[in-house]
């Protein structure tokens, strides 16, 4: 008798783990999914052209927070956890409501859901969202594209509209982002890669995806999301490490076995944090991972026209998940407002609207800064109402995009940009040209 399975997600690493591991092993029946973290990506199907034959009508997808009712209603043998950038704390208390309500609880590991790619991946994971993948991620792009290899990147996923259409995603160009009508989070990721020559791919069902991009890449490009393993098998495993949060790589999952597995781990932003914060990031990836190369990085901020923000009022909005599951109470559009004289940074908590002052009830940590949220055109809609409301005489704005082509501002603003810079030695461009050498050199084995 095949066992009853549930797979606790976020519309991302869930289904990826279904259709690897359990879509087509008649062991198993997935009775539904959960969801998570992102706001509104309950109550629907996954739908039966994903799930396959074995599931002719779909599988419901319902609220984790009654996973204890759904075990016990629909008489649950497993529960799977499934997403990512959550304390160890936060699974275990999720793996003893489970366990109470009578399933037993399952990881599931690299081993059983890494698929094999035909040319050479170098994936970017990292310990806590917000520590600077993407920008890592185009680093490591240009120095490949400046070697003469063809680079694709394929993004974690971000499927939060029709899960039909978002199966298999290519982006190319900017009109893409629009055709398929993705959300501010992920244009965020998508745009900066598209505007420095990679093609994109992102979806839902990943062995389409690596089989059609692995046909027009030399090296493809793994840039993930959250602090979430790499769903392709790593010939190179970039992990980049937060110093503003170093303790976090040994308390968060499942970064931590991202510093365990990684073969480089990029501690970033030392320029902005202390050397007691640097010294323990080092010190906790050389325990995790003495065999690790360690690469020094800063991100430096540039400000499109930072003369304004002097003496000014200020809103200041960063990217959404940093602030959110990432915990952080701030970012580099913060950083910008200090470093460049703004005379307040205005909170725009008091005046947050609808589902905006619902994030910050729900994430207590963010500061007086807010959260670029937009998973949907209301939620877009109530973060215009938010900034408009909000009384500052400048907006800094600190997303991977320029939000003012999506959403009218009432205030004038200016951009924060922050790219990746390694401090001394080794260099990226070190590490990647080691690894260029040894993938030659096996292709002429």
């Amino acid at each position: 008798m095949a066992q009853r399975v549930v797979i606790l997600g976020a519309a991302g690493r869930d289904f990826h783990n279904f259709n690897v591991y359990f879509r087509d092993d008649p062991g198993y029946e997935v009775v539904a999914f959960t969801a998570a973290q992102i706001p509104d990506i309950d109550d629907r199907r996954y739908p039966p052209e994903l799930a396959g034959e074995r599931y002719p009508n779909g599988i419901p997808i319902e609220a984790e927070a009654a996973l204890s009712e759904l075990i016990r209603r629909e008489r649950i043998d497993v529960a799977v956890f499934s997403y990512s950038d959550v304390s160890h704390e936060h699974v275990m208390h999720v793996g003893s409501t489970a366990m109470a309500a009578g399933a037993d609880f399952l990881l599931l590991g690299p081993r059983h859901t890494m698929l094999d790619a035909k040319v050479p991946v170098v994936a970017i994971c990292a310990a806590r969202t917000g520590a600077g993948k993407s920008q890592t991620s185009r680093r490591v792009a240009a120095i490949l594209r400046a070697m003469g290899k063809r680079v694709v990147t394929v993004r974690h996923p971000m499927p939060y509209g029709d899960l039909r259409r978002q199966a298999v995603q290519r982006f190319a160009t900017l009109d893409d982002l629009d055709q398929h009508d993705v959300t501010i989070e992920e244009r965020e990721e998508y745009e900066p890669h598209l505007r420095a020559g990679s093609v994109v791919y992102a979806g839902v069902d990943y062995e389409r995806i690596l089989r059609q991009a692995e046909k027009e890449a030399d090296v493809i490009i793994w840039d993930g999301g959250n602090n979430d393993l790499a769903f392709f098998r790593p010939d190179l495993l970039i992990v980049v490490v937060d110093p503003h949060r170093p303790d976090h790589a040994r308390r968060y999952h499942p970064g931590e076995t991202n510093v365990r597995m990684a073969d480089v781990v990029v501690i970033n932003k030392v320029g902005t944090v202390g050397l007691k914060g640097l010294d323990l990031a080092r010190r906790t990836t050389e325990e995790l991972n003495p065999r690790a190369i360690i690469v020094e990085a800063a991100s430096p901020i540039f400000v499109d026209g930072d003369e304004r923000i002097r003496g000014k009022r200020v809103l200041v909005i960063e990217d959404g998940p940093t602030l959110t599951h990432g915990e952080m109470a701030y970012g580099a559009g913060w950083i910008a407002a200090k470093r460049f004289g703004a005379s307040e940074i205005v909170d725009p908590r008091p005046y947050a609207v609808g589902s905006i002052k619902e994030t910050f009830e729900r994430y207590p940590t963010t500061g007086p800064v807010l959260p670029a949220m937009g998973y949907g055109d209301d939620q877009m809609r109530e973060l215009e109402a938010t900034i408009r409301a909000t009384p500052a005489d400048l907006v800094i704005i600190a997303t991977p995009i320029d939000l003012r082509r999506l959403v009218e501002f009432g205030q004038p603003a200016v951009r924060v940009r922050y790219e990746l810079q390694e401090i001394g030695e080794p260099t990226l461009d070190s590490v990647l040209t080691d690894f260029v050498g040894r993938m030659a050199q096996k292709e002429r084995r």
